[in-house]
């Protein structure tokens, strides 16, 4: 009985290493709606770190294999100069792919585009590893640009301010 009992236990194990592992899983690539999610909900735990200077819950969205090896601490230093840029404006843009949505050779699915917020163009470039049964960002990088020379954290800033101002006088039919 115990050693059916140990048997189970390391079957159990080798299932989860198994399933667990991004070259074994093959995953579909996902669809136009789930890649949407994807990005957004990385780049606004990203927003949220930003302002708050709390990386935690970024660093714990992260697959396994970046947690192991950094800490939420990296990630802090990693976007120091991106610290205190408001770029939740994008929740209420769509996302345009710069390039379809692909899964390369290591089994990480990469996803490319941008959000267009006039003046600014939030440009993002996410990889993502399945961890723990679903996808989970392994390598984030994130870009503000303006067309002008104008401080881009402020044009982004008052265009999420122009964007929240005209959501307060909607009108419902």
């Amino acid at each position: 009985m115990n050693s059916s009992l140990v048997m189970t236990r390391l079957l159990i194990a080798a299932v989860v290493l198994i399933y667990d592992s991004p070259t074994v899983l093959a995953q579909p690539i996902p669809t136009g709606g789930v890649e949407e999610v994807l990005v957004k909900t990385s780049l606004l735990t990203l927003n949220d770190a930003n302002l708050t200077g709390n990386y935690d819950v970024l660093h714990a969205k992260m697959a396994k294999a970046f947690r192991d090896k950094f800490d939420a601490e990296i990630l802090k230093q990693a976007f120091k100069s991106f610290s205190g840029h408001h770029i939740d404006v994008i929740a209420a843009k769509p996302i345009v792919p710069i390039s379809e949505a692909k899964i390369n050779g290591d089994g990480e699915l990469m996803l490319r585009g941008y959000f267009d917020a006039t003046p600014s163009r939030l440009s993002y470039e996410l990889e993502f590893a399945v961890s723990e049964g679903e996808w989970k960002l392994i390598t984030i990088n994130v870009e503000v640009t303006a067309p002008s020379t104008r401080d881009v954290a402020a044009s982004v800033l008052n265009h999420a301010t122009n964007d929240f101002s005209a959501a307060g006088s909607v009108h419902q039919d």
